[in-house]
């Protein structure tokens, strides 16, 4: 997913162009402390108490000068209008946010506001299409069938969650303002690997197959996780 993200920074932005970009919900910080280190000046947004202080403690560790250009904002995802003026940021993450949000409408319009003209919104969400797959391919004959005709699901933290279908969230970014540029998959061939498992040996080749199947049809179709990329207009 880095890959795919700095993959469309450098398609949409000058090079050495420091962007300001904001993470809604950023978890323990890990990509936003990534594109910090790349040069660019970046507010992580996490009401989580646990991320925060992961995050922060990730943070200290940095040379000043990465320290200086990240901050890191304690709230929710869908009051961002409170913290920032609309237009605000160049790039604008959400990623593994959405499947959390029972609505996510209102969070979503939110985060075309915060978007400059041209800005890039990027939104990781559990792929809809494709609940079926990961039951099916454990031998969970009824959790596949089941997993057809529904949107929600059961994640590997025991927790009942919910899934974006590709054609809705077209249509939903279309309708604020920051239609689709371009979608991804992400976790084609791993999705069954354990959480917590050691790097594979042949990790790069892995990483290779991986990045490949993402943008190839039909296999980022069935991704256990779909990266999508919108535009402000």
């Amino acid at each position: 997913m880095a890959r795919q993200l700095d993959e469309q920074i450098a398609g949409r932005f000058a090079v050495g162009r420091r962007l300001r970009v904001l993470d809604v919900g950023m978890g323990q910080g890990t990509q936003a402390l990534r594109l910090a280190r790349a040069g660019h000046q970046v507010t992580g947004v996490e009401r989580a108490a646990t991320m925060i202080a992961a995050a922060r403690e990730a943070l200290a560790g940095q040379p000043e000068g990465i320290r200086e250009r990240m901050r890191i904002v304690e709230g929710d995802g869908r009051d961002t209008g409170v913290h920032f003026l609309p237009g605000s940021f160049d790039v604008v993450l959400c990623h593994g946010v959405l499947m959390y949000v029972e609505e996510p409408d209102p969070l979503l319009a939110g985060l075309a506001r915060m978007l400059a003209p041209g800005g890039l919104l990027s939104l990781v969400v559990r792929n809809g299409d494709a609940l079926a797959l990961r039951p099916g391919l454990h031998g969970d004959w009824a959790g596949a069938l089941a997993s057809f005709d529904t949107v929600n699901y059961r994640n590997r933290l025991g927790l009942d969650v919910r899934a974006d279908r590709l054609a809705t969230l077209t249509a939903k970014l279309a309708g604020i303002g920051a239609p689709l540029h371009t979608w991804y998959g992400v976790r084609v061939f791993t999705d069954t690997a354990s959480d917590g498992a050691p790097a594979p040996a042949g990790l790069d080749a892995l990483l290779a197959a991986e990045e490949r199947a993402g943008r190839t049809d039909p296999y980022r179709a069935v991704a256990a996780l779909l990266h999508l990329c919108g535009v402000r207009g």
